[in-house]
């Protein structure tokens, strides 16, 4: 739209990651997942593709020190195998040092697709014996690359796309969406505090009705 090389808006968009994680600090929020690179991504332009490892690259050695500091502890779920060796280590490191963290929990999908995480955690529940007769949502969540992080309330969807692509299929199946035209490169502080206040206006029951008492 602005004549610039679509690399320009993925650095734009890191550094919009970085407001971004600042801001659900600043709220208090208990988790916040980035859908960072899709399983589908690696079918771009291998010159695309290897920028974009610079700039997660780039980001990884930069914040480290950013997620220490305001106690975050980063989490990668996707197939981080595919991705190039040094950033694998980074990944590691990063996990690493922030385990014990207690604030926000951020995760990264990064080589990640709702389906072929579900294909993988049916793969362990086989391997690993369950009894078909006790296998219940929760023992099949513990087998999902987000196993012991929330699900999501809300998923918000830029760019005026329509769709989850793909994204925490089994997660979001209760989760409130908010749907906007921005551009996730220019999609600001104010915007998100947006959607949040929408959500919080939401009626969320869950499949049930609310029932409706005289008590005040």
């Amino acid at each position: 739209m602005r004549g610039l090389p679509r690399i320009e808006g993925h650095r734009r968009g890191v550094e919009r990651t970085k407001e971004i994680v600042e801001n659900s600090v600043e709220l208090g929020l208990q988790a916040l997942t980035l859908y960072a690179f899709s399983l589908e991504n690696w079918h771009r332009p291998s010159a695309e593709i290897s920028m974009l490892m610079k700039l997660l690259k780039s980001y990884l050695n930069k914040e480290i020190e950013n997620l220490m500091r305001q106690d975050i502890l980063f989490k990668v779920i996707g197939e981080p195998w595919r991705l190039p060796g040094p950033i694998q280590d980074m990944i590691r490191d990063a996990e690493s040092r922030t385990a014990r963290n207690k604030g926000l929990t951020l995760v990264m999908a990064l080589s990640y697709s709702g389906r072929n995480e579900i294909v993988r955690a049916v793969k362990n529940i086989i391997s690993s014996g369950i009894d078909p007769e006790k296998l219940d949502e929760q023992a099949f969540e513990s087998q999902l690359d987000t196993a012991g992080i929330p699900s999501p309330d809300l998923i918000i969807r830029t760019s005026g796309e329509m769709r989850i692509s793909n994204f925490l299929l089994w997660q979001g199946a209760y989760s409130e969406f908010y749907f906007t035209e921005t551009l996730w490169p220019d999609f600001s502080k104010e915007e998100f505090l947006l959607a949040i206040q929408d959500f919080q206006r939401r009626d969320r029951r869950f499949g049930a009705v609310r029932v409706k008492t005289d008590a005040p």
